[in-house]
């Protein structure tokens, strides 16, 4: 059994960004003015099915006001800048099509870099991705008949069985296989649906061949944003670690993972080095106010008021100073990601934090509450159910 250090709150104006991040080393202000860019995700960061995530527009603009210029940098591929520039001004967020990549866009490049200037490439997507290859100097076609020396697949709705078959025909016969992203899921307001590496995955389950990826968590797309941007501190936002989060590792930039779309607090214990975030907070009012944001690497102090034992596979919370009770002694609702209460949710991120960080230096991959307040304090930050 060990005691186990945890990390301060980001509560704490003096606490700095952590361990791979060049900006804002005197740690003071929020991340908006430590960050000269963001590179914000869209599906479950910025909006879900459409719809804007809760407090992202208020954040995002303010944000903007304070210097951190976003862009948007997303995997999908059914959209061209354009038209996702319009739904975001329609959801009163200022986007031109400037402030939008998207993966068709380094798909294709990826493309063009390896085959000559009007070459056939079988597209298995939307219109958009098309689009791109046409403007990269390639020629798109639909069927395996037009003798395709490239494949390039991204996400539609209208991909079914005849598109997944034409390409497998092709791959079959030895074309190159360029996919957007592998995103198995996509979030929606209806809740998780497949992504493209669902479909991608029925081609590797058929070819026993696996695709070149363009989008994250590679870091082509990335690159691309802060070279346009001319960013020299640009901190990467999203709520996926396998995409977003990873892909900031993979370019050597600070990440902010929020907890409103995909992976979850309790997916973050059991995380991978190459896909911990610098920064955790519960959903984009993080990077506006330093208490509603925690760093996860750095310093490792205890967390006040509570003591954590890791013992084999289990990270156990509890009271610190305070005996033992098996009745929650306070409102589970007060706090977390819906709290007002910013001094509340500093707490209850430092918390989290406290004990993700636990399990990452000492391979844990549960959390337990050894009594009432524990229990109560672990379900706000989610890593109990309840």
């Amino acid at each position: 059994m060990t005691d186990a250090p945890a990390p301060s709150s980001a509560a704490d104006p003096d606490a700095g960004p952590g361990a791979g991040s060049d900006a804002g080393s005197d740690g003071r202000g929020s991340l908006a003015e430590q960050y000269d860019a963001l590179l914000l995700d869209l599906d479950g960061t910025v909006y879900l099915g459409g719809q804007p995530v809760r407090y992202a527009v208020e954040s995002i603009e303010q944000a903007r006001a304070l210097g951190a210029h976003p862009v948007y940098v997303t995997n999908n591929a059914s959209r061209p800048p354009a038209e996702v520039a319009a739904s975001l001004t329609g959801m009163e967020l200022t986007a031109t099509d400037h402030d939008v990549l998207t993966s068709p866009e380094a798909a294709t490049a990826m493309l063009a870099g390896s085959h000559p200037a009007g070459s056939p490439v079988l597209v298995v997507g939307a219109p958009w991705l098309a689009e791109c290859v046409e403007q990269a100097g390639l020629r798109p076609v639909r069927t395996f008949a037009d003798d395709p020396v490239a494949v390039v697949q991204g996400h539609s709705p209208e991909t079914g069985w005849p598109q997944l078959a034409e390409a497998c025909l092709a791959l079959r016969a030895g074309a190159d296989w360029v996919a957007c992203n592998v995103d198995s899921t996509l979030p929606t307001d209806r809740g998780l649906l497949p992504g493209n590496g669902a479909m991608v995955a029925a081609l590797v389950a058929a070819t026993t061949l696996r695709p070149r990826v363009a989008g994250k968590p590679g870091r082509a797309l990335l690159d691309t944003a802060v070279e346009r941007l001319g960013a020299t501190r640009p901190l990467v936002v999203g709520d996926r670690l396998d995409t977003d989060i990873e892909a900031g590792a993979t370019a050597g930039l600070p990440s902010l993972l929020v907890l409103t779309g995909v992976s979850t607090a309790v997916e973050l214990l059991t995380a991978p080095e190459h896909q911990h975030p610098t920064w955790l907070a519960f959903d984009l009012r993080g990077m506006l106010d330093p208490r509603r944001a925690v760093s996860l690497a750095g310093p490792a102090p205890e967390v006040a008021g509570w003591h954590l034992t890791a013992d084999g596979s289990e990270v156990t919370v509890t009271r610190a100073g305070q005996a033992s009770t098996d009745d929650p002694t306070e409102d589970p609702t007060s706090g977390g990601p819906d709290a007002d209460d910013a001094d509340q949710v500093a707490a209850d991120l430092a918390l989290l934090a406290a004990v993700v960080v636990t399990a990452w230096r000492t391979g844990a991959t549960e959390v337990r509450a050894g009594d009432g307040a524990a229990e109560t304090a672990l379900r706000r930050t989610r890593l109990l159910a309840g």
